[in-house]
């Protein structure tokens, strides 16, 4: 962790010996290697409980799994239920590369990892007692818990959760939601949030591709998409739709995909997706770009892209765990925060434009601004090609050469 903090483990059970109670749901996945290549996690066995009663942990982890699918929620809470709750949404994974800062300079004292470009958000008021409502749902629920290896240290020490009974007061005048991808089945206890209403979550949860394509088809303006996949068909079938209506659309995405995507790329039955992306290309309203820092006179480090967040007109934007690819909207467990707020957007669109390529926006709407991204992606897809210094990080690429083997 930053700061020399030492390990994550490392971080927590200085707070858990602080007295505070750490939970932690962790995903379980004993055939990783079947959904992605060449990963490890801290799955439900024997290893990674002996791992955490040799090392006197005091915290208390569960283990959840979807089978064929990925627990892959991203979320903190701090003090739930106390004055000033707080918690925190978005995308980034807790690995070396990912716990670094904007512009992801090189740090001698990490000399392994690969820099990646993430966001989260921090969220007050009652937003952030449905992030604890989703995580005691979860918690109470979580599918190993009876297994011999799902619960730590116990059963009695690790027990349920009650679920929150009252809700965080306004702390501004943004609206959030949060929203999320719940298969059916994995979670039957639709107890509601205070003073809402039950929701049957055993029916399963699909409001963040609703909330995506709602947000797509509402656009008048501009489109930016920051994001690891951009690999649904009906996402870019409205993208190509909003091309339509003379919005702008930008997607930031890895130069180098993972490798599942490569080898979707020659699979016959991604060719008509990989077809209707190459298509976008043909308006000059879209722009597809990845990042690379200039790090030495004609040497280039990819950036890898692992941001889930988009933002509509300068006015809505949505920060989370969720890939815009079909099994992240209808299988793989999310959680998202979307906010309507036109000067946090902004704000916030200003910061991120301001790293990837060292201009400040803030002087300009969203279209002059996003025209002005195009700009500098194009050109520094020349100076690259060349072997000359690049202005910022952004790379414009064509759709029709990603996801290919090198």
């Amino acid at each position: 962790m930053p700061g020399e903090r030492g390990s994550l483990f490392d971080v927590l059970d200085r707070a858990a010996e602080r007295g505070i109670d750490v939970r932690v749901i962790f995903w379980s996945e004993p055939d990783i290697a079947s959904q992605i290549a060449d990963e490890q996690h801290f799955l439900a066995c024997e290893e990674h409980t002996d791992f955490l009663h040799e090392r006197g942990s005091k915290i208390r982890a569960r283990w959840d799994r979807v089978a064929k699918y990925c627990q892959h929620q991203k979320s903190w809470t701090v003090d739930a239920g106390q004055a000033g709750e707080v918690a925190f949404v978005g995308g980034i994974n807790l690995d070396i590369g990912s716990v670094s800062g904007p512009g992801h300079p090189r740090d001698a004292k990490i000399p392994f990892g690969k820099p990646v470009h993430d966001l989260y958000c921090e969220i007050a008021g009652p937003a952030a007692t449905d992030v604890v409502h989703n995580f005691v749902q979860r918690w109470n629920e979580a599918s190993e818990r009876e297994g011999p290896y799902g619960i730590y240290p116990d059963v009695d020490t690790a027990a349920d959760l009650g679920f929150p009974e009252k809700v965080s007061p306004n702390v501004g005048s943004t609206t959030v939601q949060i929203t999320r991808s719940v298969l059916p089945g994995l979670y039957r206890n639709s107890h509601p949030t205070p003073g809402g209403r039950a929701y049957e979550i055993a029916e399963g949860e699909y409001s963040i591709k609703e909330q995506y394509m709602a947000a797509i088809a509402a656009a008048k303006r501009t489109i930016y998409f920051e994001n690891q996949l951009l690999f649904c068909p009906s996402t870019i079938a409205a993208l190509g739709e909003a091309l339509g209506r003379g919005v702008q659309v930008v997607v930031l995405v890895p130069r180098v995909p993972m490798s599942e995507v490569t080898a979707a790329r020659q699979h016959p039955r991604a060719a008509l997706l990989f077809e209707s992306l190459t298509a976008l290309d043909q308006s000059d309203d879209f722009t597809f770009a990845g990042l690379a820092a200039n790090r030495e006179p004609g040497v280039y480090e990819d950036i890898y892209v692992h941001a889930k967040f988009a933002a509509i007109d300068d006015c809505w934007a949505t920060i989370g765990s969720t890939n815009t690819m079909f099994r992240s909207f209808k299988g793989d467990t999310e959680l998202n925060a979307s906010f309507w707020d036109a000067e946090l957007v902004r704000a916030l669109r200003v910061q991120l434009l301001n790293e990837h390529f060292g201009e400040d926006t803030s002087a300009l709407d969203d279209r002059a601004a996003f025209a002005r991204y195009r700009e500098v992606a194009l050109e520094n897809r020349e100076r690259r090609t060349a072997g000359n210094p690049t202005q910022g990080q952004i790379v414009a690429m064509d759709p029709d050469k990603w996801a290919r083997p090198e």
